[in-house]
């Protein structure tokens, strides 16, 4: 917990179609135009290779630091919110996206409930957020799994490059 209930919370960025690094930018704007919620950091841009589904174009990557008083599920909502004004057509799973909005981390909550798991079950296998990530909070304690700067030093970072 932060000030008067503000809890700090990690949102990755992404996106591989129509013009990735603008669709990424805008996003930025988007999360710092939420209702009780602050942009405190945002990361450096990265071009990072496709997961999961590899025949697509790279990904521009990036990671948001905010402080909300935003319940985890309304902060999810307004991600997908977002998402759906960028023109997300959630189609194949791990496939191209005009704009990804993943809540990583809401201050230390460890949640298990259908659509929302914290921290993202994935996060500290994944440099395309490591990175970014420990551009804003290297020091910050992934529950159950670690600080972001150790978790990093872990995973592969072949193919992820500074963009911006």
């Amino acid at each position: 917990m932060t000030m008067r209930g503000m809890v700090a919370a990690c949102v990755a960025l992404g996106s591989n179609l129509d013009d990735p690094k603008a669709q990424v930018e805008r996003g930025f704007t988007a999360l710092a135009q939420l209702p009780h919620t602050t942009l405190i950091a945002r990361s450096r841009l990265y071009r990072t290779p496709p997961w999961g589904v590899i025949e697509q174009p790279d990904f521009i990557n990036a990671v948001a630091l905010l402080e909300t008083s935003l319940p985890p599920r309304g902060l999810l909502e307004a991600l997908l919110a977002i998402e759906s004004r960028a023109g997300r057509v959630r189609g194949v799973r791990n496939g191209p996206r005009t704009l990804d909005l993943d809540l990583l981390l809401y201050g230390d909550s460890k949640l298990q409930e259908p659509g929302l798991d914290l921290p993202h079950p994935r996060l500290h296998q994944r440099a395309f957020v490591l990175l970014p990530l420990n551009d804003v909070a290297p020091k910050l304690e992934v529950p159950g799994q670690g600080r972001v700067g150790d978790l990093l030093a872990r995973v592969d970072t072949a193919g992820c490059h500074a963009a911006d």
